[in-house]
């Protein structure tokens, strides 16, 4: 349903699907076919559970509303035209493209390992339909993306591509952009379960952001979308009743990221505790906390600095993952990187967990590559604290994308490697 009451995807199945008309059924009843009646005001479309990244997942409740406010964003920020052909890595943004009026084609794949998938298998599927959307994970974006750049596939028929669920590194978007047709871009929006979508950029503003990101500033996440209002607050864990404007910080200033909007989750299924700790009223309606930490900077652009949960508290200062991470991620030897803390002998130190571009690289390597990134981060803020390195074979990765690193496991890891406790 529309937010204008009209009726706007009917799903027809040859069998049983959920929610469906059964093909028999229609050929029977053609003419006849009464669309269902609209929901009322509120009435709860759908339970969608958050990754767990940081902790147990949670069923955001999602409101017919809201999902026809995100419809209609998405349609809108990305100029999707109905009756094109969209490859689906990702079950929910199938979901968005029946809504969105697409022919939805579906991979062989497992969807639980995104990052292990066949990439012939997504690259026939887009070649074969002349699909015009792909969306897919930064773990698959950057596996097909390897394997096409090595065999020069090439992707004309794409007029979009969008990734989400962790920061994409600027060495998988310039090797995937290379298969698109001119002007074609890849879109990372922004956003979480609760609510998305926040803000979006696109590859070409996210080039020419990159060598702020390898300065330590983070990642640009581009500006809000229209609809959206997102605001930075002090972080804080502890809940916030009340909205107030003395809470917003000025630009440059690093806090928690709160948006508001039609596309927000106004709670979470039968978890009183979690909805105070993430909601702050106010006299319109509420403002959901993100978890994450960012700033805007002068352009009005929303920069992502990594989870509040990831962040490693020093005597001197803080530490914010993202930024950390971005430094070193730009040697071209390494594949991506972890910032974790690490107590030892009553002292918290940070500790950067690296994963290579080659795993089998030996002692002498690594050991020379260790005095590279020390070299690369010193001159940084955001970077320079960071006395300890290790070198992992394969970091923890969420099911979900396969991009959210386990940072809490590989804390584990670091702390037992290094005779200390994860902090």
């Amino acid at each position: 349903w529309d937010q204008r009451g009209g009726l706007k995807t009917l799903v027809v199945a040859q069998g049983f699907f959920p929610g469906a008309v059964g093909l028999g059924a229609l050929r029977r009843g053609a003419g006849q076919l009464r669309a269902p009646e609209q929901p009322p005001a509120g009435a709860v479309a759908a339970l969608m559970y958050t990754s767990g990244s940081t902790g147990a997942p949670k069923g955001a409740v999602y409101t017919h509303e809201m999902l026809s406010a995100q419809i209609d964003t998405l349609r809108a920020l990305y100029r999707i035209e109905p009756g094109e052909a969209s490859v689906v890595t990702f079950p929910l943004f199938g979901l968005f493209d029946l809504a969105l009026g697409l022919t939805a084609v579906i991979p062989r794949m497992d969807f639980t390992r995104p990052g292990s998938v066949d990439p012939r298998e997504i690259l026939g599927r887009v070649q074969d339909t002349k699909a015009a959307q792909l969306f897919g994970s930064p773990a698959l974006i950057d596996r097909v993306g390897r394997y096409a750049e090595a065999h020069g596939v090439k992707l004309p028929s794409l007029k979009r591509v969008l990734s989400a669920g962790a920061p994409v590194p600027s060495k998988t978007l310039a090797r995937f952009a290379a298969l698109l047709e001119d002007g074609v871009e890849i879109h990372t929006p922004y956003g979480a379960t609760e609510s998305l979508p926040v803000a979006s950029i696109g590859s070409r503003e996210l080039a020419a952001t990159a060598a702020s990101t390898a300065a330590g500033r983070g990642v640009c996440v581009g500006r809000p979308v229209a609809g959206m209002e997102a605001a930075i607050i002090a972080v804080d864990e502890a809940p916030i009743a009340r909205w107030s404007e003395s809470l917003r910080l000025p630009a440059g200033r690093v806090g928690e990221i709160a948006v508001k909007g039609a596309v927000v989750s106004a709670a979470y299924f039968n978890k009183t505790e979690a909805t105070a700790l993430a909601k702050i009223s106010d006299a319109e309606g509420f403002w959901h906390r993100m978890g994450d930490l960012g700033y805007f900077d002068e352009e009005g652009r929303l920069w992502f600095c990594g989870r509040k949960a990831h962040r490693v508290a020093l005597e001197e200062r803080t530490l914010y993952s993202v930024c950390c991470e971005g430094v070193f991620n730009a040697h071209p030897a390494v594949k991506r990187t972890a910032l974790v803390g690490v107590t030892i002998t009553g002292r918290r130190i940070p500790v950067l967990c690296v994963e290579l571009e080659n795993p089998l690289a030996g002692a002498r390597a690594r050991e020379g590559l260790k005095q590279e990134l020390f070299a690369l981060g010193a001159p940084h803020e955001a970077s320079r604290s960071v006395d300890s390195i290790l070198f992992h074979p394969g970091f923890p990765v969420d099911r979900r994308h396969n991009a959210k690193i386990k940072r809490e496991l590989l804390a584990v890891w670091a702390a037992k490697t290094l005779g200390g406790t994860a902090a």
